[in-house]
């Protein structure tokens, strides 16, 4: 991930405890490719008239399960 890929990411999970932010941070950039799909997936639907936070929750409810995965394997690795 570039420098300002991660920098705007960073400011977008500011909200979060540090923790989580981080943890959030570590899954971008361990797996790009399902956060890259899901990105051109949102995108496309807002493209087609859905809004940015309905098309966002429809996509990550779609990918649920592997999102899940993901997650649980970094909470599992800061153990």
């Amino acid at each position: 991930m570039n420098f300002l890929a991660k920098a705007m990411l960073k400011k977008q999970l500011s909200q979060l405890p540090k923790d989580q932010a981080d943890m959030m941070l570590r899954a971008v950039e361990e797996h790009p490719e399902i956060f890259e799909k899901m990105a051109k997936e949102i995108k496309e639907k807002v493209k087609n008239g859905v809004n940015k936070q309905n098309a966002a929750m429809s996509v990550m409810m779609a990918h649920q399960n592997e999102l899940r995965n993901i997650l649980m394997k970094q909470n599992n690795l800061k153990k």
